[in-house]
């Protein structure tokens, strides 16, 4: 199914691509366009993941410079039979992350520093579990390949705007089809990647991480947080707002990349009641109240350790 979804998607856009390229530059525009568009699939195959962390500024770490959030995401990734994916962190005060790559083996999973700062430990690794079950049910490639020719095709948009208008009637309607076009892309990325894949993950991150309340939690305050900061990424390219785990936005419209979060929290819950308690977490333990920030030591006048998700501590 997922094999089928990639091809209709793909076709699709490289049509759309081509009948811009018509619209602007006659038969050959339509040959170059497809010879652009086929290219341009085969290079985003094989970059997808560097396409989109490149786009975000992402910068990689491990069990040396962030060895507990390394550590979280490799035991969820054997919890979930997937090998351990590349793990990056965003310098940016939006809360959110994504997975990216075009199968598990070549994988990648992002968080903002926004996100690690806001959450606890057990929602951060309720979103990271989500971001699992993205890759484990192979949506990562077909998210990074829409929001990469999505862009293309607004700018070949935009492209039309400022020299395919002309002196004649001919390059009017082009400028005209090429302002069309671009929400029209917009459309066909968000109404081809199905809300439902957002269901899905969310499934599977309760089932890998063991507490779909977590990330309930989680979706409840990144929703609030990232409809609050903006997000500088979606403000130049609007396509990779169905990358993340929420979009900033909500609502379950015709044009929604993301189902509405109150609904994705309904679900959680009701699969949370046919799942037993979680192990983490013990009622004993004193909460936290961010990941990034936990409580300090029982003793006053010992000084509050940094937490080892934060990848800028002080050695």
């Amino acid at each position: 199914m997922n094999r089928l979804r990639t091809t209709m998607l793909l076709a699709t856009m490289t049509a759309l691509f081509m009948a811009l390229g018509l619209t602007l530059g006659g038969p050959s525009g339509a040959v170059i366009a497809l010879v652009v568009a086929a290219g341009m699939n085969l290079v985003t195959f094989w970059n997808a993941d560097r396409i989109v962390l490149s786009m975000h500024g992402a910068r990689e770490v491990d069990r040396r410079s962030c060895p507990e959030l390394v550590g979280l995401v490799h035991d969820l990734a054997d919890r979930a039979g997937l090998p351990h994916p590349r793990v990056y962190v965003i310098d940016s005060p939006h809360p959110n992350a994504f997975a990216t790559g075009r199968d598990p083996a070549h994988a990648a999973v992002a968080a903002t520093t926004g996100l690690l700062g806001l959450l606890t430990k057990e929602e951060i690794a309720g979103v990271m579990a989500h971001e699992l079950g993205h890759v484990r049910n192979r949506d990562t490639l077909v998210m990074t390949m829409t929001a990469t020719i999505a862009g293309a095709i607004s700018m070949l948009a935009n492209f039309g705007l400022m020299f395919g208008g002309g002196r004649d009637r001919q390059g009017m309607v082009a400028g005209l089809l090429a302002v069309l076009v671009a929400p029209f892309a917009a459309m066909i990325v968000q109404l081809a990647i199905s809300r439902h894949r957002e269901y899905g993950a969310d499934k599977a991150g309760a089932e890998i991480s063991g507490n779909p309340r977590a990330l309930a939690s989680a979706l409840a305050k990144l929703s609030e947080a990232a409809a609050r900061i903006p997000n500088p990424v979606t403000r130049r390219l609007p396509a990779t707002a169905q990358l993340y785990i929420v979009p900033g936005g909500d609502g379950d419209s015709l044009f929604a990349t993301h189902p509405a979060t109150a609904n994705r929290i309904e679900a959680l819950r009701r699969i949370a009641e046919t799942m037993p308690a979680p192990a983490i977490g013990r009622p004993a333990a004193p909460a936290r109240r961010s990941a990034l920030r936990p409580m300090a030591s029982p003793a006053p006048s010992r000084p509050r350790r940094t937490s080892a998700l934060d990848p800028n501590r002080s050695r």
